[in-house]
């Protein structure tokens, strides 16, 4: 009997130890449980912001391609009016070539304000150009944001 409760004692024993143990591994698994939802709402809250930030970008590339498209539309109805003003400066150069031959300097004026339209017409297009090129790039980059958006919601 004496030998069978020491036996006892040593089982009870080695059991009361691997119950402390897993009791210390339960204890640490749930402080790293604790310590992964603490992680995980900070990723969460951090991920809210910067989809944040990435819709405040998104409204503001939008705005500013707006205001692009404008300035291509007021650049583009301006170009019309020179090239109206070209059309009529050219008739009015014909006019003084044919009826007035002795207006050298009305010529001059006409052949000045004509290079002028011209240099103008030039870099109006120029301009539409590249507003068209930085429209299409903002409209690019706001599908790009709107991905990225798509993909963090996923």
């Amino acid at each position: 009997i004496k030998e069978e409760n020491a036996l006892l004692r040593s089982k009870i024993n080695k059991l009361q130890i691997l119950s402390e143990t897993q009791a210390d591994k339960m204890r640490k698994l749930e402080k790293k449980l604790q310590e992964n939802k603490i992680k995980e709402e900070k990723e969460a809250q951090d991920l809210e912001a910067m989809v944040q930030h990435v819709e405040q970008n998104l409204q503001l590339m939008t705005k500013r391609a707006a205001k692009a498209e404008n300035s291509a539309a007021k650049l583009r109805q301006e170009n019309a009016q020179l090239q109206a003003e070209l059309r009529n400066s050219r008739l009015e150069m014909e006019a003084l070539r044919a009826g007035q031959a002795g207006l050298a300097a009305a010529k001059q004026n006409a052949e000045l304000a004509l290079q002028h339209l011209l240099q103008v017409t030039t870099s109006s297009r120029a301009s539409i150009r590249q507003l068209l090129s930085g429209a299409e790039s903002l409209q690019l980059i706001a599908d790009l944001l709107k991905s990225i958006d798509r993909i963090s919601e996923v």
